[in-house]
């Protein structure tokens, strides 16, 4: 990213706040028909498996009241043509200049100026397919796992409500020390 991002031409939801919300089941329910409507969406470019990843795939963890889903895909040569599709349904597309993660193209759907949902469109073979997939299910099998990540969590939103990238900057130490177990 350059030095200087003019932050001023940004959305709303680029700059919200973080808040931690205690767990409801209705994240998984809407896990699952995010998957749903990502399938029908995406289909045409031979997206074959979507998995709901983050915090709110997890029961019982405290998280950002956003649905985090990934899709994996051959490569991202038509990666225009499915911008215009999700564009419909209220997807926006993360340049890659700013998101700077070359393993993924990165979507935020947005609903009344808030997001509610982020899709991580990832290459096969990627390794932070596995990565990501793994977290996930350590902590859905691991209530100490899953108490501690609550722990963080709760302070780093505190530490760092207003700054997206150090908040998960800063949870990538504990992440990085579940993925390699």
């Amino acid at each position: 990213m350059s030095e200087y991002v003019d932050k001023s031409q940004w959305p709303v939801w680029a700059e919200e706040p973080i808040i931690i919300e205690e767990p409801t089941p209705m994240w998984q329910v809407m896990g699952e028909e995010e998957k749903k409507k990502l399938f029908t969406l995406l289909g045409a470019f031979a997206v074959k498996e979507i998995e709901h990843i983050g915090s709110t795939s997890i029961p019982n963890l405290p998280a950002k009241p956003i649905i985090d889903m990934m899709a994996k895909i051959k490569d991202f040569g038509q990666l225009k043509e499915i911008i215009q599709v999700l564009e419909e349904f209220d997807w926006h597309y993360v340049p890659q200049d700013l998101d700077q993660r070359e393993w993924r193209r990165y979507f935020v759907k947005v609903h009344n100026d808030k997001r509610v949902a982020h899709l991580h469109l990832v290459k096969e073979g990627t390794q932070r397919w596995d990565e990501h997939l793994k977290f996930r299910d350590t902590l859905r099998e691991n209530k100490n796992v899953v108490q501690e990540y609550a722990s963080l969590k709760k302070r780093l939103a505190i530490k760092f409500t207003d700054d997206r990238e150090a908040y998960t900057e800063a949870k990538s130490q504990f992440i990085q020390s579940i993925i390699k177990q």
